[in-house]
Formats: structure tokens, sequence, C-alpha cells
């Protein structure tokens, strides 16, 4: 594994023991076991997965990336997703891959998907409005409930902190929502010096700003698949990745259910072993 990979595991531990504890009167741990309270279908049921890096060298992207489309596609033969949302890091510093990737996996998925780019798909609004349609930031509607997705990179990879002025211009657009959630691959925010993340302290303030903005979700990291929090305890989740060279020992996604009284439930699913990892009630 890379040396990215070795540092990153030794010092995130003890880090994600305690961010992970979860928060008062915002998220309740239900005991590492999924028990979605009430048995009735949800309004809303996605998966997000993210950093699949198909074209790796040295990696199976192609298997990783079918493997995925196969995952999703039982899950929603078995529960019903309403959508995909692929957070970043579709293809690995080859946005020329970006067709390929589409054509031949993504438009397999039984459902209907929503892509943002990571810093390794080297893409902007051009690029990713010729390969799916829109630009590299939007919002999708789902009744009452909203998506703020924006990118977190430029074509070179560098990482940057999300739109501002369209991350507010979007919640206010969303006020209404019973619920927002919104799409970041990059999370805005170092716990630690070290984490690969970028300090966007306007970002942080309009994500706390908002009361019906309940969460955000972030790629990147390929060895976070919990939460993390801040200010008073806003949950940022993770969701492992898909391909690439290092991260956690399984692959997965995570999925995350909305009731019809908006109580929200999270988990994250070991697809290549275990069913669930973790399960959190909102």
């Amino acid at each position: 594994m890379t040396t990215r990979r070795e540092f990153i595991g030794a010092g995130l531990t003890g880090i994600a023991a305690l961010t992970l504890l979860p928060a008062v009167n915002t998220f309740a741990n239900v005991n590492n076991d999924y028990q979605r309270y009430s048995k009735a279908k949800p309004k809303l049921r996605f998966a997000l997965a993210s950093d699949i890096h198909y074209g790796q060298p040295g990696t199976d992207y192609a298997l990783n990336t079918g493997n995925m489309v196969k995952w999703l596609n039982a899950d929603h033969a078995q529960n019903h997703l309403d959508m995909v949302i692929v957070n970043g890091d579709l293809v690995h510093n080859r946005p020329d891959l970006l067709p390929e990737i589409k054509s031949k996996y993504l438009d397999k998925l039984s459902v209907p998907y929503h892509t943002i780019p990571g810093n390794h798909d080297f893409a902007d609004a051009t690029v990713w409005q010729k390969n799916f349609g829109y630009e590299d930031k939007y919002t999708v509607e789902f009744g009452d409930i909203g998506f703020v997705l924006a990118n977190t990179a430029d074509t070179k990879g560098t990482y940057l902190c999300p739109d501002n002025t369209f991350i507010k211009a979007s919640l206010d657009k969303f006020a209404n929502k019973k619920i927002v959630f919104v799409i970041l691959h990059i999370a805005p925010y170092k716990w630690q010096k070290d984490d690969f993340f970028v300090d966007c302290p306007e970002t942080i303030d309009l994500l706390h700003s908002y009361p019906n903005v309940k969460a955000t979700f972030h790629g990147h990291d390929h060895l976070l698949d919990g939460i993390r929090y801040t200010g008073n305890k806003f949950p940022h989740f993770f969701d492992s990745h898909i391909g690439g060279d290092w991260g956690t020992e399984y692959k997965g996604y995570r999925i995350v259910e909305v009731d019809a009284q908006n109580a929200i439930y999270t988990y994250q699913v070991n697809a290549s072993q275990n069913p669930v990892l973790n399960s959190n009630k909102l």
C-alpha cells in the first residue's frame, strides 16, 4: 500500500474513535446494527459511493467498477433505491475516461444517478457538462428534500473550497425544504493538520446557519467510513471507497433513508464482505 495509507492508518484510529461518538439529540448509535425504527417504506432511499479511480494503473479498476454497479443494482432489487450519488474521483487523472465509465458502467445502474467531480477527475463545469449534461455544481430536488452538489477541486487536482456563492444561493432556494443534504467530495474542514481536506470557514458557517441542512457527505479519504462533526455536532459522513490502491480493507458505499416523519437513518455497507458496518439515526 502507499505511504499515504500507512501514515493515515496510524494517525486516524484514535481520532475516529472520538469523532464517531453519538451526538446528543442528533445522531443516536444503534449498537452498530441496522434497525430502522419504522418498518414502513422510506419516502426516500439513496446510496452514496465514491472514489472509483477508474483507470488507475496497478488496480483492477474494471472489476471494482463492475462490482459497484452489481452491488447497487442488487441493493435496489432487494430494498429499492430512488437514486445513487457518485461523490467524486470517478476516474484517476484521466478525464478522457469519463465517457467510458459513463457508458460502460454508470449507465448500467438500474436507478437514476448523479455525479460530482473529485480531485482526480481533473474536471470543471465544461468537462462535466460535456460528459454528464450538467455542470460541476447543481441542485437536485426530491419532494421536500433538497440536495446541493458542488465541485471541490480544479482541473489540476488542486483542493478547493466549493463555490460559496452557489452554496448560499442554493440553501436560500431550499429554505422551505424539510431536509437539505450537501454533497462535497473533499470535506471543507481539517480536523487535524494531516487531514487531506481544506479549511473553508465560510462553507462551514453556511452549513451551520441553515437548520434544515442535516448533513454533508464526503469521499476522498478512503479510510473514513463514519462520522466527523463540526460546530454543535453538525455531521459529516464518509463512505470508504470503491476502488484505488489504498483505504479500508473492504470496499463499499453508504445508504441514507428518510421516513415519512423525516427521521433520517444512515449506515455504511461493507459490500465486498459483511453487509453492515455501522448505523445512525438523525
